[in-house]
């Protein structure tokens, strides 16, 4: 449940049960373990993790003999208290916990223990593959749990990525998607210095990767290096999430963001500059406590006028432990929060559909990805979502595609013979 960082653990995961003897099944009753990933990071995953536990509760009663390990943002430091509040759990483990998880299926004698999770691979045989590279946040916005669940930044070491990108090719791998809370901040806290930028350089050099992404970006942390290795390497896509939250300064001041709204403007006119062709997408949360209606407004103008690719748009929800739940009230009414998430998703709307009306008529590269219907999809360089119709096999090939039409969310076209 969650972010793709939690889609790529899990992935890990799996592979280290596989490797144990272990066989996955299609029925969670017909499980003899159960590990459940879970995402705390606004109130509605909270729910969504609550329900699953107590529907996993229910299982284990009508099977005793079922082992429920439980990870991710929703495991706090207070292990007792997990324990007394969830006592059909067996384990629980924080994110990134590998000794941990391991101690625990040698005492649960589950399966043939063969290697440790850290020197697992976390590639599949998918055609774009998710690579963690660093863990952690040290930013501490006053509204994300992250920090709190996640810990400190921890960089895994470079070559140790790149043998994992190459596996990922071997098995069929075309795209990497290198994640991180903040992969900005990838490398500080390593020896040898290698950063973000560096890294791309490496994994650009291996033969039969396509395409390489990343995400998520903070702001103060993207360098001119960066946005430099970014524009220079062939195989490295001209797209970048650059989250904003918030178009106020006094709200991003609260927010604990570390840079103004002429910061931001200024980052993104630079990239501009770099990468013309480059694609943005954003985040924003809307109803921040204290949030007024003029604080809004400015929001929506930086919104207006900085025209993203995409925003991802969340209504704000306390998380305890963080700053803001013990220092701000949460005094926007949902009501209001609503109203002004619809605002933003219906000027973004607009803002989109101009956008890929202007790509009708072009010619442009798709890594494929797979099919769905009658139709074959993938991705561009910008990382915009295109349909296709095509009378042969095109999975994990680049395909030129002439774009005859679109909407908002996706482009439709046609392959050229």
């Amino acid at each position: 449940m969650g972010c793709q960082m939690n889609k790529a653990e899990s992935t890990g995961l799996a592979r280290h049960l596989a490797s144990m003897g272990l066989e996955s099944v299609k029925d969670i009753k017909e499980a003899d373990i159960v590990i459940l990933n879970t995402c705390v990071v606004r109130q509605n995953a909270e729910d969504k993790v609550d329900g699953m536990l107590g529907y996993l509760k229910g299982i284990k009663h009508a099977k005793p003999e079922m082992r429920i390990a439980v990870t991710g943002c929703f495991v706090t430091d207070d292990l007792r208290a997990l324990n007394k509040s969830f006592p059909h759990i067996n384990h629980f483990f924080k994110p990134g916990e590998s000794h941990s998880f391991d101690d625990w299926l040698l005492s649960e004698s589950i399966g043939s223990l063969h290697g440790s999770l850290e020197k697992l691979p976390l590639s599949s045989s998918s055609l774009s593959v998710y690579i963690p590279i660093i863990q952690g946040c040290n930013n501490y916005c006053s509204y994300c749990i992250v920090p709190y669940r996640r810990g400190r930044e921890r960089s895994r070491a470079p070559e140790d990525i790149v043998e994992e990108a190459e596996r990922a090719v071997e098995e069929g791998a075309r795209e990497i998607i290198l994640l991180g809370q903040n992969v900005n901040s990838y490398g500080k806290d390593l020896v040898n210095g290698t950063g973000l930028g560096g890294l791309l350089t490496l994994l650009n050099h291996i033969e039969g990767l396509l395409r390489i992404r990343f995400l998520t970006n903070h702001p103060k942390d993207m360098s001119l290096d960066l946005i430099k290795s970014v524009a220079s390497l062939d195989k490295v896509c001209h797209h970048f999430c650059v989250p904003l939250q918030a178009g106020d300064d006094l709200i991003l001041k609260a927010m604990h963001r570390q840079y103004t709204c002429n910061d931001y403007r200024s980052l993104i006119r630079q990239i501009r500059q770099m990468i013309p062709d480059i694609a943005l997408s954003t985040d924003i949360i809307v109803g921040f406590p204290g949030e007024s209606e003029d604080q809004f407004e400015n929001t929506f103008k930086v919104v207006e006028e900085l025209r993203f690719d995409a925003v991802h748009i969340a209504a704000y929800s306390t998380r305890s432990q963080t700053y803001a739940s013990e220092h701000f009230p949460d005094d926007v009414l949902s009501e209001v929060k609503m109203q002004r998430l619809r605002r933003l998703e219906g000027l973004q709307k607009e803002i989109l559909t101009e956008i890929n009306q202007q790509l009708v008529g072009q010619r442009m590269e798709i890594l494929v990805e797979g099919k769905k219907g009658d139709k074959w999809f993938g991705r561009t360089f910008s990382d915009k979502l295109v349909f296709f119709t095509g009378s042969r096999n095109y999975a994990g090939q680049l395909v030129s595609i002439h774009i005859e039409s679109a909407s908002p969310w996706s482009l439709q076209g046609a392959s050229f013979i």
